[in-house]
């Protein structure tokens, strides 16, 4: 009998430590309502406990009630309680925590659950509905700053404002006295496509917060479009390119410019160039046997030059010569010439010579 009493002792001892160990190291179950935490007046909603696996019981509390709401887990893996509430009252609004039973000990309790009712009752309290705004616009780009405006013409204390479908509890502001207007305003700056959503606003008294007037209209809010930097990315890009495009029209424009001098320096005019030669060689032969038959006029070409001074206003003298056909084809291809004294058969011409 003796060695069986330490022996007991020891093993009390060890259990007794392990529990406290184990208790010490319970998490915190996980408190969420489905499909949100304001519930209308009058339909249901379920609070969910979320524990460890093979938890044998779960417990749920309302603050300022000490009845507990104890229930077990009934699908595996044995980690989740449903607490359903149907045709919610006014007397269900309040605070919730909730525990989970593993071993011998409840854990420590959850974090808070708000559960807020809203309908037509609690509006006998706030009996206006109030109005919900969004600057700059219901449709706005990533990155921009966003304001959602809660605003209503009767008293109220708190304005909160709920994301259809957000899993974290609805944002509560207090309200401000604006000229007899009672606001809010809800910043969310930054915004990224993660606020997109519908949004509703509420407002409640302080004398009852977690009973809230009828909700505004809906407001959807819808973020879409490049990001903020990317914007700014794009701009500098197109901005870069046109001034490229613009420098290389003026570099083309000077270039081009450059060409015409170069080929008005080469190509003379009119007036600084010689005699023009024919493109024909036919052309130059008959050119070249004028200009002999021309220049000498002693020889047995026969022509015959008449020099009239140019009395008129013409800036320069005019020669007219008098050329022969005839002449020049027997110059060109000295055939005999003909008998004197005997006139040329055919008529003459007369060409008009610059002289310089």
């Amino acid at each position: 009998m003796a060695p069986t009493l330490p022996a007991l002792l020891c093993l009390g001892l060890s259990v007794g430590l392990r529990t406290q160990v184990q208790a010490g190291t319970f998490p915190k179950p996980i408190i969420w309502a489905e499909p949100s935490s304001v519930v209308p007046l009058g339909s249901s909603v379920t609070i969910l406990c979320q524990g460890p696996p093979n938890t044998k019981s779960f417990s749920l509390n309302k603050e300022g009630d000490s009845t507990p709401w104890n229930i077990h887990p009934s699908l595996e893996p044995w980690d989740k309680a449903n607490f359903f509430i149907s045709n919610v009252r006014e007397q269900q609004a309040g605070r919730y925590h909730c525990s989970h039973f593993i071993g011998v000990n409840w854990s420590e309790p959850s974090e808070p659950l708000d559960l807020l009712v809203a309908g037509e009752e609690p509006a006998g309290r706030l009996r206006d509905r109030p109005s919900l705004s969004v600057r700059p616009g219901p449709t706005v780009a990533p990155g921009e700053n966003v304001t959602l405006l809660c605003q209503s013409g009767e008293r109220t204390d708190t304005f909160l404002l709920s994301k259809e479908g957000a899993a974290h509890r609805p944002l509560r502001l207090r309200s401000q006295d604006q000229d007899g207007r009672y606001q809010a305003e809800f910043s969310l700056s930054p915004v990224t496509s993660a606020h997109g959503g519908t949004y509703r606003c509420y407002g409640s008294l302080s004398t009852d917060p977690y009973l809230l007037s009828q909700p505004s209209e809906p407001l959807v809010l819808v973020v879409s479009g490049l990001t903020w930097y990317l914007s700014v990315l794009i701009g500098v890009s197109v901005i870069f390119v046109l001034l490229l495009l613009v420098l290389l029209f003026f570099f083309l424009h000077h270039r081009g410019q450059d060409r015409c001098r170069k080929s008005r320096a080469a190509d003379p005019g009119p007036e600084d160039r010689g005699p023009q030669s024919s493109s024909s060689p036919g052309a130059d032969a008959q050119d070249q046997a004028i200009y002999a038959a021309v220049s000498d006029a002693h020889s047995e070409v026969g022509l015959q030059l008449d020099h009239r001074a140019a009395t008129s206003e013409a800036p320069q003298d005019v020669t007219y010569a008098q050329l022969n056909h005839s002449t020049i084809k027997r110059a060109t291809a000295t055939p005999p010439a003909p008998p004197s004294g005997e006139p040329p058969a055919e008529p003459s011409e007369y060409a008009a010579l610059a002289v310089r």
